[in-house]
């Protein structure tokens, strides 16, 4: 693996424009976007366990699609000074001798605001849901969330982060709570945006994901364009599965932190999967 030195230019600003949903005056629910400008240089961006290989193909399928576009948006945030957190669940061993992993080491102990979660859950520590802020997800993925023909079994198929995405010299791996509270803390970064899979998940619950991030006093965004869901189209709500995931970016919006899709740090066109054959992308 190869760790290249990339050049950054301090003083970039990330020109972002926030998603949020609140309950107005009359009990509706109010989607308003908010224009915020975000300093690169104390902003990081988080990648959450986009594994070589998953349990459900069609899941392994979908982040490999997902890989390239987002590899894409992580080399234009980084040139601009961002710094990029690869956390790769259960398998940072995997990089125990590289820059990346050693970064995160050794990043000087800072104690967090407030106690991180000590629940365990798919071999790291979790967070749950929290109930005085937020209500049940609106999808059942009780399932697990396997929308194959055929349902997969569920096994330990990943052994580190697909290869599609770069890690690069400056970059971190961690997929730890006090490492993560390390790195931030060390380089004063105040904003955190979260990227992979699987949002109502991994992204929501890992200790470096959303709620413990909010958790901790950043201030966190979503990348909504740069997720996927566990979701099968045969449960509750039964929706098709991008509208499944929709209906939890929506979730997110309302009960932890705004979202944003990658064009505003791209200047490109939002990333869509293939097989997302909607005429008109609802809200």
């Amino acid at each position: 693996m190869a760790f290249v030195a990339v050049e950054t230019h301090a003083g970039e600003i990330l020109k972002l424009n926030l998603r949020s949903r609140q309950t107005n005056q009359t009990g509706e629910i109010e989607i308003t976007t908010k224009a915020v400008q975000w300093p690169a240089a104390k902003t990081a961006i988080v990648v959450c366990d986009m594994w070589d290989d998953h349990w459900c193909k069609s899941a392994s399928a979908r982040v490999a699609e997902l890989a390239g576009p987002m590899n894409a948006m992580l080399k234009k945030a980084r040139g601009e000074g961002v710094f990029i957190i690869h956390a790769p669940s259960t398998t940072v061993g995997f990089y125990q001798n590289s820059p990346a992993r050693r970064l995160a080491l050794e990043a000087p102990f800072s104690k967090s605001k407030v106690p991180l979660s000590t629940a365990e859950r798919w071999g790291t520590t979790w967070c749950w849901p929290d109930k005085s802020r937020e209500i049940d997800l609106p999808i059942d993925d009780s399932d697990m969330g396997c929308d194959c023909q055929t349902k997969c079994t569920i096994r330990d198929a990943w052994k580190r982060q697909i290869a599609a995405i770069d890690i690069m010299d400056g970059d971190a791996i961690t997929d730890h709570g006090q490492e993560t509270v390390n790195l931030l803390e060390h380089r004063k970064i105040e904003n955190v945006i979260l990227v992979g899979v699987h949002l109502n998940m991994c992204v929501l619950g890992r200790p470096f994901g959303i709620r413990q991030m909010v958790n901790i006093g950043k201030n966190v965004a979503l990348m909504r364009d740069m997720v996927d869901t566990m979701y099968n189209p045969e449960k509750s709500p039964k929706v098709d599965h991008f509208r499944g995931t929709d209906l939890v970016v929506a979730h997110v919006e309302r009960y932890w932190c705004p979202s944003f899709e990658s064009t505003d740090i791209t200047g490109k066109p939002a990333f869509r999967f293939a097989a997302d054959q909607r005429v008109t992308k609802p809200k």
